[in-house]
Protein backbone atom coordinates (compact mmCIF):
# COMPACT_ATOMS: atom_id res chain seq x y z
CA UNK A 1 0.00 0.00 0.00
CA UNK A 2 1.62 3.70 -0.90
CA UNK A 3 2.24 5.86 2.04
CA UNK A 4 -0.06 8.58 2.09
CA UNK A 5 2.26 10.89 3.66
CA UNK A 6 4.77 10.57 1.05
CA UNK A 7 5.62 13.39 -1.63
CA UNK A 8 7.69 13.33 -4.29
CA UNK A 9 10.42 15.84 -4.59
CA UNK A 10 13.25 16.72 -6.91
CA UNK A 11 16.90 17.37 -5.48
CA UNK A 12 20.10 18.56 -7.11
CA UNK A 13 23.74 18.83 -5.96
CA UNK A 14 25.18 22.11 -6.59
CA UNK A 15 28.88 21.42 -7.12
CA UNK A 16 32.17 24.03 -6.69
CA UNK A 17 34.65 23.63 -9.69
CA UNK A 18 37.41 26.21 -8.98
CA UNK A 19 39.46 24.41 -12.09
CA UNK A 20 36.65 24.37 -14.81
CA UNK A 21 39.80 23.03 -17.19
CA UNK A 22 40.94 19.83 -15.03
CA UNK A 23 36.75 19.25 -14.30
CA UNK A 24 36.91 18.54 -10.53
CA UNK A 25 34.61 19.30 -8.58
CA UNK A 26 33.27 19.32 -4.54
CA UNK A 27 30.18 19.47 -3.49
CA UNK A 28 28.30 22.58 -1.32
CA UNK A 29 24.78 22.34 -1.29
CA UNK A 30 21.80 20.79 -2.39
CA UNK A 31 19.04 21.80 -3.80
CA UNK A 32 15.38 20.35 -3.29
CA UNK A 33 11.65 21.30 -4.89
CA UNK A 34 8.13 20.11 -3.93
CA UNK A 35 7.15 18.83 -7.66
CA UNK A 36 3.61 19.46 -6.78
CA UNK A 37 4.40 22.89 -4.93
CA UNK A 38 6.69 26.20 -5.47
CA UNK A 39 8.14 25.58 -2.59
CA UNK A 40 12.20 24.99 -2.78
CA UNK A 41 14.87 25.11 -0.47
CA UNK A 42 18.81 25.37 -0.68
CA UNK A 43 20.84 23.93 2.32
CA UNK A 44 24.50 25.17 1.69
CA UNK A 45 28.14 24.78 3.17
CA UNK A 46 28.28 27.65 5.89
CA UNK A 47 30.62 26.71 8.51
CA UNK A 48 33.94 27.40 8.99
CA UNK A 49 35.21 23.83 9.12
CA UNK A 50 33.35 23.14 5.85
CA UNK A 51 34.55 25.95 4.16
CA UNK A 52 38.43 24.75 5.24
CA UNK A 53 37.52 21.31 3.89
CA UNK A 54 36.77 22.53 0.43
CA UNK A 55 39.91 24.91 1.01
CA UNK A 56 41.98 21.53 1.93
CA UNK A 57 40.41 19.56 -1.52
CA UNK A 58 41.02 22.70 -3.35
CA UNK A 59 43.71 25.28 -2.06
CA UNK A 60 42.90 27.89 -5.23
CA UNK A 61 39.20 27.72 -3.84
CA UNK A 62 37.29 31.37 -3.75
CA UNK A 63 36.35 31.61 -0.03
CA UNK A 64 34.53 34.66 -0.55
CA UNK A 65 32.97 33.40 -3.04
CA UNK A 66 31.62 30.31 -0.50
CA UNK A 67 31.03 32.25 1.99
CA UNK A 68 28.48 34.23 -0.06
CA UNK A 69 26.81 31.46 -1.08
CA UNK A 70 23.99 31.36 0.90
CA UNK A 71 22.97 35.00 1.00
CA UNK A 72 23.29 35.03 -2.69
CA UNK A 73 20.90 31.64 -3.17
CA UNK A 74 18.55 33.53 -0.41
CA UNK A 75 17.90 36.07 -2.61
CA UNK A 76 17.51 34.78 -5.86
CA UNK A 77 15.39 31.61 -4.66
CA UNK A 78 12.76 34.77 -3.01
CA UNK A 79 12.81 36.85 -6.43
CA UNK A 80 9.36 36.18 -8.33
CA UNK A 81 9.16 32.67 -9.39
CA UNK A 82 9.97 33.48 -13.47
CA UNK A 83 13.70 35.14 -11.79
CA UNK A 84 14.29 31.87 -9.95
CA UNK A 85 13.20 29.69 -12.23
CA UNK A 86 15.64 31.53 -14.70
CA UNK A 87 18.47 31.41 -12.27
CA UNK A 88 18.44 27.64 -11.95
CA UNK A 89 18.30 27.01 -15.12
CA UNK A 90 21.55 28.95 -15.97
CA UNK A 91 23.19 27.04 -12.64
CA UNK A 92 21.94 23.75 -14.45
CA UNK A 93 22.71 24.54 -18.24
CA UNK A 94 26.14 26.28 -18.56
CA UNK A 95 29.06 24.74 -18.73
CA UNK A 96 31.80 27.73 -17.76
CA UNK A 97 30.36 28.95 -14.17
CA UNK A 98 32.37 27.62 -11.55
CA UNK A 99 28.90 27.02 -9.67
CA UNK A 100 26.61 23.67 -11.47
CA UNK A 101 23.93 21.72 -10.93
CA UNK A 102 24.57 17.74 -11.26
CA UNK A 103 21.45 16.05 -12.78
CA UNK A 104 17.95 16.35 -10.92
CA UNK A 105 16.71 13.20 -9.08
CA UNK A 106 13.57 11.90 -8.10
CA UNK A 107 12.83 11.15 -4.33
CA UNK A 108 9.91 9.97 -2.31
CA UNK A 109 10.01 11.05 1.42
CA UNK A 110 7.31 12.25 4.19
CA UNK A 111 8.84 15.94 5.24
CA UNK A 112 10.79 17.78 3.46
CA UNK A 113 13.00 19.60 5.98
CA UNK A 114 13.81 16.60 7.40
CA UNK A 115 14.60 15.09 3.33
CA UNK A 116 17.10 18.32 2.50
CA UNK A 117 19.04 17.71 5.47
CA UNK A 118 19.43 14.02 5.15
CA UNK A 119 20.44 14.66 1.47
CA UNK A 120 22.80 17.16 2.99
CA UNK A 121 24.46 15.05 4.94
CA UNK A 122 24.48 12.44 2.90
CA UNK A 123 26.42 14.37 -0.50
CA UNK A 124 27.33 17.45 1.64
CA UNK A 125 28.53 17.29 4.91
CA UNK A 126 32.16 16.29 5.41
CA UNK A 127 32.36 12.38 5.43
CA UNK A 128 32.76 10.43 9.11
CA UNK A 129 36.09 10.63 10.01
CA UNK A 130 38.43 8.00 10.11
CA UNK A 131 38.35 7.01 13.63
CA UNK A 132 35.06 5.62 12.99
CA UNK A 133 31.04 6.99 13.59
CA UNK A 134 29.60 10.00 12.56
CA UNK A 135 31.76 13.43 14.61
CA UNK A 136 29.78 13.80 17.74
CA UNK A 137 30.13 17.88 17.82
CA UNK A 138 29.07 18.95 14.36
CA UNK A 139 26.05 21.01 14.44
CA UNK A 140 24.68 19.55 11.70
CA UNK A 141 24.75 16.25 14.15
CA UNK A 142 23.25 18.14 16.82
CA UNK A 143 20.44 18.94 14.38
CA UNK A 144 19.71 15.65 13.37
CA UNK A 145 19.46 14.57 17.08
CA UNK A 146 17.22 17.37 18.44
CA UNK A 147 14.89 17.15 15.26
CA UNK A 148 14.48 13.57 16.15
CA UNK A 149 13.80 14.76 19.99
CA UNK A 150 10.93 16.96 19.00
CA UNK A 151 9.49 14.14 16.54
CA UNK A 152 9.29 11.85 19.43
CA UNK A 153 7.95 14.82 21.73
CA UNK A 154 5.39 15.28 19.23
CA UNK A 155 6.10 18.87 18.81
CA UNK A 156 8.09 19.23 15.98
CA UNK A 157 5.15 20.04 13.81
CA UNK A 158 3.94 22.87 16.11
CA UNK A 159 7.03 24.85 15.99
CA UNK A 160 8.53 27.38 13.10
CA UNK A 161 12.00 26.15 11.17
CA UNK A 162 14.40 28.12 9.71
CA UNK A 163 13.60 31.47 10.62
CA UNK A 164 15.14 34.25 9.22
CA UNK A 165 17.54 36.68 10.75
CA UNK A 166 17.62 39.27 9.14
CA UNK A 167 13.58 39.58 10.37
CA UNK A 168 15.79 41.09 13.12
CA UNK A 169 19.11 42.33 11.83
CA UNK A 170 20.26 43.51 8.87
CA UNK A 171 18.61 42.47 5.60
CA UNK A 172 21.68 40.02 3.96
CA UNK A 173 22.38 38.48 7.28
CA UNK A 174 22.64 34.64 6.34
CA UNK A 175 21.31 33.21 9.47
CA UNK A 176 18.21 31.10 10.08
CA UNK A 177 17.32 30.06 13.57
CA UNK A 178 16.90 26.16 13.66
CA UNK A 179 13.66 26.51 15.49
CA UNK A 180 10.98 28.99 17.07
CA UNK A 181 7.67 28.80 19.04
CA UNK A 182 5.05 30.80 20.20
CA UNK A 183 2.88 30.76 23.50
CA UNK A 184 0.71 32.83 25.98
CA UNK A 185 2.75 35.81 24.20
CA UNK A 186 6.16 34.54 24.09
CA UNK A 187 8.34 34.08 21.35
CA UNK A 188 11.19 31.49 21.82
CA UNK A 189 13.64 30.20 19.59
CA UNK A 190 15.94 27.16 19.74
CA UNK A 191 19.18 26.55 18.02
CA UNK A 192 22.30 24.11 17.54
CA UNK A 193 25.74 25.25 18.45
CA UNK A 194 28.38 23.33 18.83
CA UNK A 195 30.64 23.91 21.67
CA UNK A 196 33.52 21.97 20.33
CA UNK A 197 33.50 23.73 17.25
CA UNK A 198 33.57 27.28 15.68
CA UNK A 199 33.16 29.56 18.61
CA UNK A 200 31.97 32.23 16.24
CA UNK A 201 28.78 30.54 16.14
CA UNK A 202 27.79 31.45 19.60
CA UNK A 203 28.66 35.09 19.15
CA UNK A 204 26.19 35.46 16.29
CA UNK A 205 23.52 33.64 17.95
CA UNK A 206 24.19 36.16 21.09
CA UNK A 207 24.55 39.13 18.74
CA UNK A 208 21.10 37.83 17.27
CA UNK A 209 18.98 37.27 20.38
CA UNK A 210 20.20 40.99 21.57
CA UNK A 211 18.41 42.13 18.40
CA UNK A 212 15.70 40.31 18.62
CA UNK A 213 15.10 41.00 22.19
CA UNK A 214 15.50 44.75 21.43
CA UNK A 215 12.30 44.55 18.92
CA UNK A 216 10.28 41.58 20.92
CA UNK A 217 11.44 41.92 24.86
CA UNK A 218 9.20 38.74 25.45
CA UNK A 219 11.21 36.61 23.73
CA UNK A 220 13.35 33.60 24.97
CA UNK A 221 16.63 31.69 23.61
CA UNK A 222 17.37 28.22 24.45
CA UNK A 223 20.72 27.13 22.69
CA UNK A 224 21.05 22.92 22.23
CA UNK A 225 24.80 21.71 22.66
CA UNK A 226 26.59 18.48 22.18
CA UNK A 227 27.64 18.48 26.14
CA UNK A 228 27.37 20.03 29.18
CA UNK A 229 29.80 22.97 29.20
CA UNK A 230 33.12 22.04 31.18
CA UNK A 231 34.47 24.12 33.77
CA UNK A 232 37.82 23.40 33.09
CA UNK A 233 37.32 23.94 29.38
CA UNK A 234 38.17 27.68 28.71
CA UNK A 235 36.06 27.59 25.50
CA UNK A 236 33.14 26.00 27.23
CA UNK A 237 33.40 28.71 29.66
CA UNK A 238 33.84 31.60 27.15
CA UNK A 239 30.44 30.36 25.27
CA UNK A 240 28.63 29.59 28.86
CA UNK A 241 29.75 33.25 30.20
CA UNK A 242 28.54 34.60 26.53
CA UNK A 243 24.97 33.31 26.65
CA UNK A 244 24.20 33.79 30.38
CA UNK A 245 25.33 37.73 29.50
CA UNK A 246 22.41 37.38 26.92
CA UNK A 247 19.58 35.04 28.76
CA UNK A 248 20.08 32.36 26.47
CA UNK A 249 19.30 29.08 28.01
CA UNK A 250 22.29 25.91 27.12
CA UNK A 251 20.75 22.57 26.90
CA UNK A 252 22.55 19.62 26.30
CA UNK A 253 21.57 16.50 24.00
CA UNK A 254 21.54 14.68 27.10
CA UNK A 255 18.75 17.01 28.52
CA UNK A 256 16.51 17.54 25.28
CA UNK A 257 14.23 15.11 25.56
CA UNK A 258 13.35 16.57 29.10
CA UNK A 259 13.39 20.05 27.00
CA UNK A 260 11.07 18.90 24.53
CA UNK A 261 8.61 17.29 26.85
CA UNK A 262 8.04 20.30 29.21
CA UNK A 263 7.84 22.55 25.97
CA UNK A 264 4.68 20.51 24.57
CA UNK A 265 2.31 21.75 27.19
CA UNK A 266 2.94 25.19 26.07
CA UNK A 267 2.58 24.33 22.51
CA UNK A 268 -0.77 23.27 22.77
Amino acid sequence: MPDENAHTFRYRVLRYTPNLVRDEWVNVGVLLEDVNSPRRAVRLIEESGEIARVRRLHPGADEKLLRALPVEFDSRLRAPEVEARLYLEKLSDTLSNVLQFGPARAVIAEDFDAEIERLYENFVAPPPRARGGIAENTVGWIRNRLRDVFRRHRVFDKMDRGIRAEEFTQPGDPLRLDYGYHYDGTRGYVHAVSLGRDPAQAKVLAYTAECIRARAAHSEFTAITEVEPAQENPRHRFVAKLFDEQRISIVALSRAERFAENLRPLLQ
